[in-house]
């Protein structure tokens, strides 16, 4: 029998209560205990743990954020921190860690694995999509449909008032949310980080969509596209633009909330149980993803600090549609 560690980290995603459902069911099955680890690895350090069971994890897998909840923890970025968090996992007879979140989170587990031995496995819940090795993460699928359904709505009064709007979705780093997001919304402009977009091309793709007399006109800004986001980009479009009704609309976080989508419960299912196979198959610091609608297993290593491609293909297909 093992005792396995959970924890959910970074920014939360729909989804990842599904993930811990499966983990903690999974684990019970084999004969493991797993014990819950609050707040990430501010937790960890804080030894704020509490052996989980498959009734505590009833009910939630519908439920969108965390039951773990999760923090940031610039204590754990410091050697001194992962020391305190390898002596929490001694101290309750911890055999391996899961981590249930993205980038940076793996990051950690990845220096906590080689700094202490300690067997980790990740699991990719971002809703960003941006982890190499698995097709899609926890909470992607959510956020689109959250996205796409607000981007209804503002499509339906843009059209009522004839109106341009630049609509900014969440994507610091990565396009994938306003790429799929601009297409299934029909927008006539999608602007991203992969792709540079002078500022006279924006203006005259702009001038070309409006000169068609459409009754509306959307253009879809991810957060980190080098235009600034959408209010920045709505000042340098003013001066030529003035005589539009231009309005700025910013999704904000409501992507991260909501019920997960049957997609993303059914991913998270996968990815939790198999997390736990790994684990007893002998893996660590590695991250279970699904590729082919198989499930895959990467070296952590390899899944941080790297650029997932987006579909370029997809990019051509949105600027014939427009």
């Amino acid at each position: 029998m093992k005792t396995i560690g959970v924890l959910t980290s970074g920014g939360d995603s729909p989804g990842m209560n599904a993930a811990l459902r499966a983990v903690v069911r999974t684990a019970h099955t084999l004969g493991h205990k797993v014990i819950a680890i609050r707040l990430g690895y501010k937790g960890l350090i804080d030894n704020d743990l509490k052996e989980i069971s498959g009734a505590d994890v009833s009910n939630i897998m519908q439920r969108g954020g965390t039951i773990l909840k999760t923090a940031r923890c610039d204590e754990f970025r410091t050697q001194e921190g992962r020391s305190k968090a390898a002596s929490v996992m001694k101290k309750n007879k911890m055999d391996a860690l899961i981590t249930i979140g993205g980038d940076g989170t793996f990051q950690g587990a990845s220096l906590l694995g080689k700094e202490h031995g300690v067997n980790v496995i990740g699991i990719p819940a971002t809703i960003d999509n941006d982890l190499v090795g698995t097709d899609e993460t926890i909470g992607y699928d959510t956020a689109l449909n959250t996205a796409m359904q607000a981007i209804d709505k503002i499509r339906d009064t843009a059209d009522a008032h004839d109106r341009l709007f630049l609509v900014e979705v969440m994507g610091r780093d990565a396009g994938f949310i306003a790429l799929e997001t601009g297409i299934a919304g029909g927008s006539e402009l999608i602007l991203l980080p992969e792709s540079l977009t002078k500022l006279d091309e924006v203006k005259s793709s702009l001038n070309n969509a409006l000169s068609e007399q459409k009754r509306s006109t959307l253009v879809i800004i991810a957060e980190g596209d080098e235009t600034g986001g959408a209010i920045k980009l709505a000042e340098k479009l003013k001066p030529d633009f003035s005589k539009y009704d231009m309005r700025v609309c910013i999704l904000g976080h409501i992507q991260r909330g909501g019920n997960p989508t049957a997609r993303d419960r059914v991913l998270a299912s996968r990815l939790g149980s198999a997390a736990v196979v790994a684990l007893d198959e002998g893996h660590s610091e590695v991250m279970v993803g699904v590729v082919n609608n198989r499930i895959k297993v990467t070296p952590l290593k390899m899944t941080f600090g790297k650029k997932k491609d987006i579909n370029f293909d997809l990019l051509e297909l949105s600027r014939t549609l427009r």
